[in-house]
This record gives structure tokens, sequence and C-alpha cells, in this order.
């Protein structure tokens, strides 16, 4: 298992469509004892939560976040964490909308040191 996202600082590595997360945006993780939970912002994002569990490299959680033209969204993400050769961690990403239609996939990682 990759080693806990407690205190760590993502980011995701491209752009996602207008009125999403991108480049700009900055994830805080913290977990503890199999629950995670996160607070982003930046970029189209004026703030973000996650929450959700972690078993063994799987996370799944749930996302709200609300938006610079003031519009809310919501969704579903399920992730898997890998630990980089630097050792640095990435979350490969699947993820849906339950606001709206919609679902992609994406790519965050840790900033480096």
């Amino acid at each position: 298992m990759a080693r806990s996202l407690e205190g760590l600082v993502l980011a995701p590595v491209a752009d996602q469509a207008p009125g999403q997360v991108g480049t700009g945006t900055r994830f805080a993780y913290h977990e503890e004892r199999g629950r995670v939970w996160a607070e982003y912002a930046g970029g189209d994002v004026v703030r973000g939560h996650l929450v959700g569990t972690r078993e063994g490299d799987r996370l799944d959680f749930r996302y709200v976040q609300l938006r610079r033209d003031g519009t809310t969204a919501s969704g579903h993400c399920v992730s898997t964490v890998v630990e980089l050769p630097d050792g640095r961690v990435r979350l490969e990403e699947a993820w849906e909308w339950e606001s709206r239609r919609g679902r992609g996939t994406s790519v965050v990682e840790q900033l480096p040191y």
C-alpha cells in the first residue's frame, strides 16, 4: 500500500473543462484510519470539499464545489493511489458528476518537495 495521504498537497497534471478543477487547483489531503478528506480551491473552483474512505490503494469519495460563477456541483470519484519512483504520490481518478451529466478520468500528483 502506498503511503498515507495525510498532509499532502496534490494538483491536477492537466486542465479539465471550464468550471472544473485544473492545474491551478490545489488539494490539501487528510487521512485517518481509513477515512480521507480534502479541501481544495484554485482555478475555476472557489472552494471544494471531498470526503470518503480508503481501502488499500483505493479511494472512494464524494465531492462538492463552489465555482467562480456562483454555481455548485457535486459528484463521485474512485481513485487508485500510486507511489511514483521519486516517492511522490499520484491519484489516478475515475469521476462522475451527480449534479449534472458527465464523467471522465483525471490524474493528480503530489507537488514536488
